[in-house]
């Protein structure tokens, strides 16, 4: 029988401290609310007003329950007034002296059945129970920002934890409306561990001028429906925040180079640039604590007068190739008005795609997308062709055949041959390197990478690669027929992986890995990174989707690339591969889909 907690203490009343007096206070638990000093307390007592009051305007808590709440919360100076309380957690800053303190402290104070826990998102739970003379009643209780509306918890147990504690943590976890996953005491638990890796890496893309941070952000919400960008959300968790986490977990977690925070990040934290709390970070804000982005020195120009800037005009649009992404290109470009010549290896093929495209288009019209009339006008705006002499007179090639370097590159030197001075030639690899391709023509300044997303008529974003080589005209050219299309096109450098591959295939990776560490199960990694992260699917879910074959051909690529140890792919997903476990494609992968 769980125990019951009529009352708990929370000491730190930050934007931490005071959601997670909110949520106790929601579900009828009386709180004593401590801080250092009054102004602390008053500081506390503004954010949990300001909380509830948006949600009684957002009509999310009535006045009443709001008037409620706030009645069940007792505002206290100093840990002496924890003297009765069953439970306490400390919300306080991510220092292990400064917790070691309190809890030292609190074991003092605290009646001899209270559990301690603590908040950490990366500090050794272990380490601060040993402050205690209790440290089998010591636990952490990992809550998400913002605490009222997160559902994830991550319960940290450590060796000495007493089994009963962790039951009744989890019991109040479940009273509390949240869904918890019960960890073992290990740097960054299970979110972090994988979320800021992949910050990590987006900063040092971004330092490394790899690409803009606009676009960087805007490539992992539109590829991968994340709700934030990268970058952005750095600025969120504050960069102060986000080096102390990176280098506790790079110090407890077997100094993995990808944990080492950036320098970066170091040098941005001493110049004062911690995000949004001080106005400024990877991106300016209107104030300190503002959420709205103003221009600054690194704004981009106006769309349309960078697109206008050497761009060349495209009207008509060769797409070669007869798979699922040449079919859905075709059909993008047809859409957007442009005259278009698909070419395909045979008019059996051809047949096939054309039907495909036609079947895509009635579709839209039944949804009500789409008018019979425009249907029927991108119909005719495509013309079908089996040879490549066809193209001789469009303005832009995109190809979209087999992913084999050798296949493209023969194809690439046909098009030099045939297509005219001055054509955009693109290709659509996701892994292949796209300068290989471009130096099998005569005109590599006019080869650029065009990586739409499946499927191309629904995603919104494009990679445009450019190699050294690339012309900024061409550059300029892509990224218009990207705007022209209704889509968002992000430039990055020819690298393994683009933006969006390179960053959630490491990511995946170490999912991977933690599993394969028995650290945790799939079904809580999918969890903790779906409800404490926002992420539209979790890491396991979302590999049996792609397929294991595909994820681990594009780790090895970037490992073969980059030679960071950390991204060499993880034993457990080879093994599978070889096993035949592909994923949803073949029935099972890390999960068994024929009894689904």
């Amino acid at each position: 029988m769980a125990r019951e907690f009529t009352s708990v203490g929370v000491v730190g009343l930050g934007t931490m401290g005071a959601g997670i007096v909110e949520v106790f206070a929601r579900n009828g638990i009386d709180v004593v609310a401590v801080e250092i000093s009054e102004a602390a307390v008053e500081r506390g007592r503004v954010t949990l007003t300001g909380s509830t009051d948006r949600a009684v305007a957002k009509g999310k808590l009535a006045e009443a329950d709001r008037d409620a709440l706030l009645s069940r919360v007792d505002f206290q100076v100093g840990l002496d007034a924890l003297h009765s309380v069953d439970l306490v957690i400390e919300a306080v800053p991510e220092h292990l002296d400064l917790k070691q303190r309190i809890f030292a402290e609190l074991d003092r104070v605290c009646k001899p059945e209270a559990i301690l826990a603590t908040n950490t998102s990366s500090l050794s739970v272990t380490e601060i129970s040993v402050a205690t003379t209790r440290p089998n009643q010591v636990i952490g209780i990992h809550f998400f920002n913002p605490a009222p509306v997160m559902k994830l918890v991550e319960v940290v147990r450590t060796v000495v934890t007493s089994a009963d504690v962790v039951a009744d943590v989890e019991a109040l976890c479940a009273r509390l409306g949240k869904v918890d996953v019960t960890i073992n005491d290990r740097a960054g638990f299970i979110a972090n561990a994988l979320l800021f890796g992949y910050l990590n890496h987006a900063v040092s893309m971004f330092e490394g001028r790899y690409a803009t941070r606009e676009d960087i952000d805007a490539a992992m919400k539109l590829g991968c429906g994340l709700p934030m960008g990268p970058l952005a959300l750095m600025d969120l968790i504050g960069l102060d925040t986000a080096y102390e986490i990176l280098d506790t977990m790079y110090r407890r977690g077997g100094r993995d180079r990808r944990h080492a925070p950036v320098p970066l990040i170091k040098q941005m934290v001493t110049a004062g640039l911690l995000g949004r709390k001080s106005g400024r970070g990877f991106y300016t804000y209107e104030r300190p604590g503002s959420p709205v982005v103003v221009p600054d020195e690194q704004t981009p120009v106006a769309a349309e007068s960078a697109l206008a800037d050497g761009a060349r005009a495209i009207a008509k649009v060769g797409v070669v190739g007869s798979g699922t992404m040449a079919t859905g290109i075709i059909e993008v470009f047809a859409k957007a008005g442009y005259e278009v010549v698909s070419v395909t290896r045979g008019a059996e093929k051809s047949a096939k795609v054309f039907e495909a495209v036609k079947t895509s288009l009635n579709k839209g019209v039944v949804r009500g997308k789409l008018s019979e009339t425009d249907r029927d006008a991108a119909l005719g705006r495509i013309n079908w062709s089996a040879t490549l002499e066809h193209l001789a007179d469009v303005d832009l090639v995109v190809e979209a055949v087999v992913e084999e370097l050798s296949v493209k590159k023969a194809l690439f030197a046909s098009l030099d041959e045939i297509c005219k001075p001055g054509v955009v030639l693109a290709t659509t690899t996701s892994s292949l390197p796209v300068i290989d391709v471009a130096m099998a023509t005569q005109r590599p300044a006019d080869v650029v990478g065009l990586h739409f997303f499946n499927p191309a008529p629904i995603m919104p974003l494009v990679e445009v690669v450019r190699t050294i080589r690339t012309s900024a005209e061409t550059t300029a050219t892509a990224r218009a027929v990207c705007a022209a299309l209704g889509k968002t096109g992000v430039v990055c450098g020819d690298r393994s992986g683009f933006i969006v591959n390179a960053l959630l295939f490491p990511y995946l990776n170490d999912a991977v890995k933690m599993l394969e560490a028995s650290y945790s199960t799939a079904d809580d990694i999918d969890h903790a990174m779906k409800l404490g992260c926002g992420y539209p699917m979790g890491p396991f879910e979302l590999l049996d989707v792609v397929g294991l074959d595909v994820s681990l051909a594009i780790q090895r690529e970037l490992y073969l690339e980059l030679r960071e140890p950390g991204f060499a792919p993880a034993p457990l997903l080879e093994h599978l591969v070889t096993a035949g476990y592909l994923g949803r494609k073949s029935g099972r992968g890390f999960r068994d889909h024929t009894r689904r």
